[in-house]
């Protein structure tokens, strides 16, 4: 063993190296990213990774995996699940092999995502055991538990980190090379009465998993995952946590002005739930407070005990509104209830501690030089005066809703734009429908509901925003970069031809900088029949750093022919472009170079260093 100063992320993708993970997929989504990343990085050679083109392939993939004895991890945040849900929902009625660990990452918040879903609900809705760490620490050891367990009982088993255990960073006792487990799987054996799915082996299989079920409540009231910690001064009070919420109320405790100890029982099993243990905890405390994000699925479990064995306990949290139901938790919002379920009041800490200043108001924005920018704009300005509806999808592009851009009208789940878009069209045949899907995303989910306009008939034009990278998440590749996790070059996969060989017979492809051509493709596009698409190709300024500009470097105003009409920042809002006592100025340290400001200026007044113009 040794210490490594490691993000929750890096620890979990070690650990599950430690373990003797053979096979590693996924699909990028923030919280959950840095996992994949770590173990390409870390990864023994016999290892595989990939960023599978979406969570279900992902999960698809790895399951194939685990039915030849090997042990295989999936990743994905918790809105990832919903795309997996399908081929889990069917798994957890046919097993597996060897080991397979579903690692879903919780975003409550919700930080970076659509939803504040709480994975633990999908864990008892599919039968299928999960582990949720509270800490670094622990979540390095119990993804390595979670693959035991998989095994074991060859099934696979859900991980559930949240945000805040997936981006801390701690000191921690990880093993040396020396240590790690070394799985060799066996190879899969034919046996379809096993491996393909019927409703005769379906039903008999359910029956076997409420069995397993009932005997992992006691299997995991043993285990170290679930713990109790006895209070001091004879206190009659109780609080039960799970995730981070569990260290929040171990920090709580210790800053706790009150002789009064509360007894914790600590969930990391939270479903099946630990059973016998936490029996045993109500029976010794009379009032329980519940700390955890994000659904009362503790305080549920604790409540239905108390029916079942007749305790009369009172079960504090979500329901009893002592706890919020929304949004992430801090330390000291957990402190507060702490306090207040003890009999202290609050305002004895609120008054040891000045109110922290006001942070600045930072609302996220397009990069500058963002090639989007300059993509929603050409849209903008080509159906100006027509009646449009763009549907926008998950990813950078999300931020065309901002004003001034304000191209964003729609936005559920990825790929759904494009669907969206024909439903309004067959209600409102009037309506030009345009719908925005990235790269990563028109791979990921997207071609389906192309297929589906092509079919049906629709007039939709597709707008594929293509800047060569998964940007959002950090810019992992995709099937279109020609490049694989695992270094490989490989042939890129064509979204033209992908069209093409779908019926599309309007495919055109610009360069959204140069703003005459794309804005003359749009009106084109804009008049034809059917399914028309348009991919605006221009790198991601995070990838190419400058050098694919028009101007090879900051674009400048000329003070002279600049007459202060501000159309520069009214009509793209470039961060890079800004006001100085009245004046208009442009940011070097901020400025790309872009010139999709110089070419709307109607006197010129933007050019290069060298004095030219675009």
């Amino acid at each position: 063993m040794h210490k490594e100063f490691l993000m929750g992320n890096a620890a979990i993708a070690l650990g599950a190296i430690a373990a003797g993970v053979n096979v590693v997929s996924g699909y990028p989504g923030t919280p959950s990213t840095e996992v994949l990343e770590t173990v390409a990085a870390h990864r023994p050679e016999q290892v595989y990774v990939e960023w599978s083109v979406n969570e279900k392939a992902g999960m698809e993939l790895a399951a194939g995996a685990a039915y030849t004895g090997a042990n295989a991890l999936v990743t994905m945040k918790q809105v990832g699940l919903n795309v997996a849900s399908d081929p889990l929902m069917s798994l957890a009625y046919v097993g597996i092999e060897g080991g397979m660990v579903v690692m879903v990452a919780d975003d409550p918040g919700p930080i970076s995502s659509q939803t504040e879903q709480d994975t633990r609900r999908f864990a008892a809705f599919s039968k299928l055991p999960c582990f949720d760490p509270t800490s670094v620490q622990e979540a390095y050891e119990m993804i390595q538990e979670a693959f035991a367990c998989s095994r074991k009982y060859k099934t696979p088993v859900f991980f559930r980190p949240t945000t805040r255990i997936c981006h801390a960073y701690a000191s921690i006792d990880v093993k040396d090379p020396s240590e790690y487990l070394e799985n060799q799987p066996a190879g899969f054996v034919k046996d379809s009465s096993r491996w393909v799915i019927f409703p005769r082996l379906s039903l008999a299989n359910h029956k076997k998993i409420e069995e397993r079920n009932e005997m992992l409540t006691d299997v995991f009231s043993d285990s170290s995952a679930n713990a109790s910690l006895r209070g001091a001064f004879g206190s009659s009070l109780g609080i039960a946590a799970g995730g981070i919420g569990f260290a929040y109320a171990l920090e709580a405790l210790e800053t706790l002005h009150s002789e009064v100890r509360p007894s914790v029982l600590k969930v990391g099993t939270p479903f099946p739930f630990p059973e016998k243990r936490a029996v045993e905890f109500l029976r010794s405390v009379d009032r329980v407070l519940v700390v955890e994000e994000l659904d009362p699925v503790i305080e549920d479990a604790l409540t239905f005990l108390c029916g079942k064995y007749h305790l009369e306990t009172k079960i504090l949290g979500k329901r009893s509104h002592h706890m919020p139901y929304a949004g992430e938790y801090t330390v000291d919002l957990v402190k507060a209830a702490v306090d207040a379920f003890v009999g202290i009041e609050t305002a004895l800490k609120a008054e040891a501690l000045p109110e922290p200043p006001a942070l600045p108001v930072r609302p996220p924005v397009l990069c500058a030089g963002c090639p989007h920018r300059a993509s929603f704009y050409a849209v903008k300005q080509a159906m100006k005066g027509k009646k449009t509806i763009f549907c926008g999808d998950i990813g950078c592009y999300t931020l065309g809703n901002a004003m001034p851009l304000d191209m964003c009208d729609t936005c559920l789940c990825m790929g759904a734009g494009i669907s969206i878009a024909q439903g309004v069209w067959h209600v409102e045949p009037d309506t030009s429908c345009f719908a925005f899907v990235g790269d990563s995303t028109f791979f990921a989910s997207a071609i389906t509901g192309i297929v589906n306009a092509v079919y049906n008939q629709a007039e939709l034009t597709v707008v594929i925003l293509d800047n060569s990278t998964t940007a959002m998440t950090g810019h992992q590749p995709h099937p279109g970069t020609g490049k694989t996790m695992m270094g490989e070059v490989v042939s890129k996969v064509s979204i033209e031809g992908i069209l093409r060989g779908i019926g599309l017979s309007f495919v055109e492809t610009v360069d959204p900088l140069d703003q005459t051509a794309a804005v003359d493709v749009v009106r084109r596009a804009s008049q034809e029949h059917g399914v028309k698409a348009i991919i605006f190709r221009s790198p991601c300024i995070a990838i190419v750093k400058g050098k694919n500009t028009i101007f090879g470097g900051p674009a400048q105003i000329d003070p002279e022919k600049c007459i202060g009409c501000k159309r520069c920042i009214r009509e793209i809002g470039c961060p890079a472009i800004v006001t100085e006592e009245g004046r208009v100025k442009i940011d070097p340290s901020l400025c790309t170079g872009c010139g999709l400001c110089a070419q709307l200026c109607p006197v010129h007044a933007i050019g290069s260093e060298n004095g030219g113009v675009a």
